[in-house]
């Protein structure tokens, strides 16, 4: 789960992770009321989404005084930024961060992810902050200091100091380095992070290092043990049908193409859309309704495909173990009969009573085209669209 940068920061300070003074805004006059508090200009205004790359769509501005303050807010709030992580559709801003601006004397880079080749949380800083780190990793790859944390031992002093001495930071800054890095792994650790991210870490001409951005994504996995952090996310940034489906319980991503699939199973669902593909067409979604899915769930799930106005066909893949396929066949008899139908169908089942589910497709009344196998159905399904 992707949280605003404002609400990063926010659980950054609860761990003692320095961040400069500011607060949000859904307003210009907002705006100029958290500028007035601060007191001492100059200031930035930062557009807040769930993308990187905002000050070169023009969502990060400077400001000297509090009424330039409300000034810049009145155009960044309201406005569709694109950034190469939005795509050419662009995301509305509803909110932006009012903070000091800061005298910076270095830009550096630290980022905590999962390595799941090693099974561990690996720390990376470099001292090439500011840019992507996947350009940097590209262009200079000898700028990137790693360290994998043992989870049995957890985060060690030596690699502290490694990173810290690694991006050449001089000794002045060794100790406010060491509790920086330490604090963001606790954080990391103890909310179930998959990311978190801090581009630029600064430090300041006054020493002082301070959290300048904050990307911070959570476990969805771990939420039920966070009920505080899953009140965190924005609907507004979530896609529409990922969001309905979430209240479904559903795996459901969409994807850019024009044939809808619908399968228990994440591997499968992964093949179905190799085999989608391989068969000359593209996937609309990926959508997993899981082995334990009730006939509400398949229900639900159809439905959600079918609201996507780029599906041309739907590709059903079935293999029954847990979810029986009568009963997928009763969830999807209910979603026909309830959406407007006007796409092919192909349906490929196996396994648990799959000869009481064919009866049920077959004597429903409704229009069905039935597979022999999953190749046999992404062939299906690529002609009829085509």
């Amino acid at each position: 789960m992707k949280i605003h940068e404002y609400q990063g920061k926010d659980l950054l300070k609860k761990f003692k992770v320095p961040t400069p003074a500011g607060d949000v805004a859904v307003t210009p006059s907002e705006a100029r009321t958290v500028a007035e508090e601060l007191e001492q200009g100059p200031f930035v205004v930062k557009a807040q989404i769930h993308a990187g790359g905002r000050g070169k769509g023009g969502g990060i501005k400077t400001a000297a005084t509090s009424e330039e303050v409300e000034k810049v807010a009145g155009q960044i709030l309201g406005m569709t930024l694109i950034t190469p992580q939005t795509g050419p559709e662009g995301r509305v801003v509803n909110t932006v961060l009012v903070e000091q601006a800061q005298d910076i004397d270095r830009e550096l880079y630290l980022g905590i992810i999962l390595d799941r080749s090693l099974a561990r949380p690996v720390i990376m800083m470099s001292a090439a902050g500011g840019m992507d780190i996947e350009e940097v990793a590209a262009r200079t790859p000898e700028l990137i200091i790693k360290e994998a944390i043992d989870p049995a031992t957890g985060l060690m002093p030596y690699q502290t100091r490694n990173l810290a001495f690694g991006v050449g930071l001089e000794p002045a800054l060794l100790r406010p380095a060491v509790s920086f890095i330490e604090n963001l792994y606790r954080m990391f650790t103890a909310l179930d992070c998959s990311l978190a991210e801090i581009n630029p870490l600064v430090v300041t001409k006054k020493g002082e290092m301070l959290a300048l951005d904050a990307k911070i994504n959570l476990d969805d996995n771990a939420l039920f043990r966070h009920h505080d952090l899953a009140a965190l996310e924005d609907p507004d940034e979530m896609d529409p049908l990922e969001h309905e489906a979430r209240k479904h319980h559903l795996n459901y991503i969409r994807l850019s193409g024009n044939i809808g699939a619908m399968v228990n199973g994440a591997g499968l669902a992964m093949a179905t859309m190799d085999l989608i593909k391989a068969a000359g067409a593209e996937p609309a979604n990926f959508l997993d309704v899981g082995g334990g899915a009730s006939a509400d769930m398949v229900a639900n799930g159809f439905r959600i495909i079918l609201s996507d106005p780029r599906v041309k066909g739907v590709l059903i893949n079935i293999f029954g173990g847990i979810l029986r396929c009568d009963r997928l066949a009763e969830g999807v008899i209910a979603a026909v009969k309830e959406v407007k139908v006007q796409v092919p169908i192909i349906i490929r089942l196996e396994g648990t009573n799959v000869e009481e589910g064919r009866k049920l497709l077959a004597e429903s009344g409704l229009t069905f085209t039935v597979a022999k196998d999953m190749r046999d159905a992404a062939h299906k399904v690529a002609a009829l669209v085509q």
